[in-house]
């Protein structure tokens, strides 16, 4: 098992990589979080210098910006995550999280950056939902 990092870790080492495997050794990168791909494709991009093949990386949650597939795309990844910013939402309007009234703006919304971050917003209620995904109604 490897773990790549965005930077040099402040360590001895100052590496970007922890762990071992053999060289050339083929690679499926596993992520918490996409919004725009940059940190995850600094990771691959360290991996890649240090002679392994990435087959694709894996992530639990996108927030679904059209950035972070064109990064993806530029980069020759392909990315499979388990959710989205959407179909959160959708599950959250279903479960009476949120009410129906609120989707056009909450869907709407998820299309938008800050600053190449998510509106905190968003941000928010992405992370509070996935913290409790099925709060009592």
């Amino acid at each position: 098992m490897l773990r790549p990092f965005r930077k040099p870790r402040i360590t001895a080492w100052a590496t970007l990589i922890e762990g071992t495997l053999p060289e050339g050794a083929r690679i499926v990168v596993v992520e918490d979080l996409i919004s725009t791909g940059g940190s995850s494709l600094k990771a691959v991009e360290a991996l890649r210098a240090a002679g392994f093949e990435i087959l694709g990386m894996v992530a639990s949650f996108t927030y679904g910006f059209p950035v972070a597939a064109e990064a993806f795309a530029a980069a020759g990844v392909t990315l499979t995550t388990l959710t989205n910013y959407e179909a959160v939402v959708e599950t959250a309007c279903r479960v009476g999280y949120i009410d129906e009234s609120q989707l056009p703006c909450l869907l709407a919304g998820a299309l938008t950056l800050r600053h190449g971050r998510p509106k905190s917003n968003l941000h928010f209620f992405a992370t509070r939902f996935l913290r409790n995904p099925f709060p009592a109604v």
